[in-house]
């Protein structure tokens, strides 16, 4: 098998093929597939451009083409290209002009045809194109190479590249084909040399996962050895090391590739709505089937372990919105997805949900329109689909898992491990789920030996539903038992605890019976140390463990809570909020709530201790004394009756009035939305066109280098035509269809008055020392005629000319003017008489 690349460019890209194939060897044994954007009305010249500068053979791509090293393949106008097993195919494009991404298209066939073998390279252009391509060729372990954005005409694409962390090596075009020839020619690391040198691997493996673990605290010893040798191969390769042991120490001298590495090994690759047919059945089948199990109001709990830039946890969440529009059953039935990944980098990008532009090519522009928002950078996912998700950082194999769940997403993250982890990670995903809870795995994934906890849903597309297994109780490893911990032998016994005296026994007593709750927080609100019981006052927030004080406050208090705090925070007070109803467990109980601003302690300076206190409910007090209330006037309890009265008519006015208000509000903001939209359809038309405008851009760009090339090359011939005809001496006079003068050269000035200015003057206006008064005449026969004439004709100083009329034929065949050549006689019989003076001297 030969390599080979996949080269994508658009604007700009011309000088820069011409620089990278200028520099590539014509006995690399690379393939190489150069695909563009180009103009699909215009007849491409990339392929007659790219021979000039390469002796290798360059061809226009044609359907079903078999690859063959050491030549490079031009896609052709109007097109989309991919390969399989080695051989092009070449498909009409779906989107519409200005909305086709070729290159990630082709990118993303090349990864899944050629897996680690494939070799990615973005040259300039504009936009993004390519970004999702080079994911997927990441993905399969490929390699990716970028033009350096300082030395590209345009840099969006190779910028976009970059930005999405997906380039290897960086460099301008003319270095990048060195590089890609070391990459290739690099050593495979599992060497077939006999098992001293595999066990040589082996022990370097180790060595690097247990770097690895002590610089990021992360254990790899129970991923694949193949994945980590794939990944640990690659970056030797691109560093250019031979032996493992180099590589080990480069690692500990290099934090910065430790950093890299890991990056690798985590695969953090995804896209929208992979494999369609999943998320099909899951709009149609399976979500619903969990809708009509669930009462309206209750919420559906998903988790995405290996979430890595939020698109599985964002289709999920737009399937949800899409299903629940088309239902009225539950409008109130919501969904909370827990996305969680090892990278958290990757996490960061998922929470922000910003994506490039060429996601439009996994969307439909109704989803595009319906659940993202246009910003500079492509688009954002829309707020609402935002907050279904929450987004966390977690090792699955040393964190706890989320439980109660209705449905674990966990797609193509268990191939990347061991068979002894996912025995493991079976039963935990089966202790998290609910009764008849979906488990959703990869293609490549199946829940093995445990057909006892799940039963098949769709076995083509790898959906089981939980079910109990036939013995009551099964071991689950949770994950803090997944890594084996062995003690060492300097370990000493614990020591036993030592009783604690009376003292400190009753003042713990006293403080747990006597001593209100409180919690310690900082200026935001995040609880540092709680003293006493306050489960009746705070509960922990759904999702990633959060220790807010706001997040965690009940119902009821938090408003108050609120308040109070940020009025203590001003003005350095202690504040007081008597009579708070919180809801509690199926009741209510009234809170009195302080808040002290620590000033006096030094090492508590800026936080605050809030203090609850509870209160008997004065509702019951009343209630209690009412019947113990002493008889008031009659006239003073009728005056009393009347307030109440007239207070509450004044009280029933305000009350219309402020739903008269409410109303108003109402309408004037549904007015606003309704503009609102107006406006965003707008801007997505403005939108669309703009891309349109930029691909066209892009095409023209691309035609304007390609003429450009053109012109270049008939100036040159033109030039060397010219030089030409003025080395042979013979007066040349170009005349076109109603012949006037189009070109002439030097030689002809001596036998016609001609100055450059006499250019597209008639013949007949010429004056000649030529004695052929029937010369206009003659031309305009054998213009008519398409005769070809010739004559002998005297000059004013007795030297003869032979004159030929002929007709000017175009390169079509098309006759378009005259040629009148004029020799000199006298001339030619001295250059014959010394020619055949030379001959015989020869002879």
């Amino acid at each position: 098998m030969f390599p080979i690349v996949g080269i994508g460019s658009s604007a700009g890209g011309l000088e820069t093929l011409v620089q990278f194939f200028k520099n590539t060897p014509n006995d690399s044994g690379m393939a190489f597939v150069v695909i563009q954007h180009l103009d699909p009305s215009h007849k491409d010249m990339m392929v007659e451009l790219l021979q000039r500068v390469t002796p290798m053979p360059v061809m226009q791509a044609k359907d079903k083409l078999k690859i063959k090293p050491n030549h490079i393949y031009v896609i052709p106008p109007n097109k989309d290209m991919s390969i399989l097993h080695g051989v092009l195919h070449l498909l009409a494009p779906v989107a519409p002009r200005g909305l086709r991404l070729p290159i990630d298209f082709f990118l993303r066939s090349l990864a899944d045809d050629q897996q680690e073998r494939s070799i990615g390279v973005v040259l300039s252009g504009m936009g993004s194109d390519g970004t999702l391509g080079l994911r997927s060729i990441k993905e399969k372990a490929g390699v990716v190479f970028v033009q350096d954005p300082d030395t590209a005409k345009f840099t969006g694409m190779p910028g976009s590249a970059i930005s999405a962390g997906l380039a290897d090596v960086v460099a301008p075009a003319d270095e990048l084909p060195g590089k890609i020839l070391s990459y290739i020619h690099h050593a495979p690391l599992v060497s077939k040399r006999g098992p001293t040198q595999e066990e040589k691997t082996r022990n370097g493996l180790e060595k690097v996962v247990i770097i690895l673990r002590a610089h990021t605290g992360h254990d790899f010893s129970l991923y694949k050895k193949s994945t980590l040798y794939r990944r640990i191969e690659r970056r030797m390769g691109l560093h250019q090391i031979k032996k493992i042991t180099e590589y080990i120490l480069f690692l500990r001298e290099n934090s910065a590739e430790t950093d890299l590495l890991f990056k690798e090994l985590l695969i953090g690759v995804t896209s929208f709505f992979r494999d369609p047919k999943v998320w099909d059945f899951l709009s149609r089948k399976a979500l619903p089937a969990l809708f009509a199990e669930k009462s309206p109001g209750q919420t559906l709990r998903a988790w995405i372990p290996g979430c890595a830039t939020g698109e599985e946890a964002y289709s999920l969440a737009i399937t949800f919105m899409e299903l629940l529009e088309k239902s009225k059953k539950h409008p109130r039935t919501s969904l909370q997805i827990f996305a969680t990944d090892l990278d958290g980098d990757a996490i960061e990008k998922a929470r922000q949900g910003v994506f490039p532009a060429n996601i439009s090519s996994d969307l439909s522009q109704e989803r595009l329109g319906g659940f993202f928002d246009q910003v500079d950078a492509g688009y954002q996912v829309s707020k609402p689909i935002r907050e279904m998700v929450i987004f966390a950082q977690q090792n699955v194999i040393m964190d706890p898992p989320f439980t109660k769940l209705d449905i674990i997403c966990c797609r193509n993250l268990l191939i990347y491990m061991t068979p002894e982890l996912q025995k493991k990670l079976m039963p935990l995903f089966h202790y998290s789920l609910n009764s008849s809870g979906l488990l959703i795995l990869g293609s490549a994934e199946t829940v093995g030996s445990f057909s006892d906890h799940f039963s098949t849903v769709d076995n083509k597309l790898k959906i089981y539903r939980r079910k109990e297994p036939l013995s009551e109780k099964f071991p689950v490893d949770f994950p803090s038992s997944f890594a084996s911990i062995t003690p060492t032998a300097s370990e000493a016994p614990m020591k036993q605890k030592e009783p604690a005296n009376l003292q400190t026994l009753t003042e713990q007593m006293l403080i747990q019976k006597y001593t209100p709750s409180a919690v310690l927080v900082n200026d935001q609100g995040d609880i540092l140390f709680i003293s006493g019981k306050t489960g009746k006052y705070l509960e922990p927030a759904a999702g990633k463990a959060n220790l807010n004080i706001f997040a965690m406050a009940r119902e009821g208090l938090r408003h108050a809570l609120s308040g109070a705090f940020q009025k203590a925070l001003k003005e350095k007070s202690d504040v007081v909020v008597p009579n708070i109803r919180v809801g509690t467990n199926g009741g209510v109980q009234v809170v009195n709530l302080t808040i002290h601003s620590i000033l006096d302690k030094k090492q508590m300076q800026g936080m605050l201790l809030i203090v609850f206190s509870d209160v008997k409910d004065i509702s019951d007090k009343k209630s209690d004394k009412q019947s113990k209330v002493i008889p008031a006037d009659q006239t003073r309890v009728r005056e009393l009756q009347d307030e109440v009265q007239r207070l509450l008519e004044e009280l029933h006015g305000n009350q219309e009035e402020m739903q008269s208000s409410h109303e108003e509000l109402k309408s004037a903001n549904e007015e606003l939305q309704s503009t609102n939209e107006e406006l965003q359809s707008t801007n997505e038309e403005l939108t669309t066109s703009k891309e349109e405008m930029q691909s066209l851009n892009e095409e023209l760009q691309t035609v304007n280098a390609e003429l450009q090339s053109k012109v270049d090359d008939l100036s040159r011939a033109s030039n060397d035509m010219k030089n030409l005809l003025n080395s042979t001496d013979i007066a040349t006079i170009f005349l076109d269809g109603k012949l006037k003068v189009r070109r002439f050269t030097e030689q002809a000035t001596r036998i016609f008055k001609l100055i450059p200015g006499d250019v597209g003057r008639p013949l007949s206006d010429l004056v000649s020392v030529l004695d052929y008064p029937d010369l206009y005449n003659d031309s305009t026969e054998v213009l008519r005629t398409l005769v070809f004439s010739e004559k002998q004709a005297p000059t004013e100083d007795d030297r003869w000319y032979k004159v030929r009329i002929m007709p000017y034929r175009t390169t079509e065949n098309v006759i378009d003017g005259i040629v009148i050549t004029l020799v000199d006689i006298s001339a030619m019989k001295k250059l014959e008489t010394e020619l055949r003076d030379m001959c015989g001297e020869t002879h």
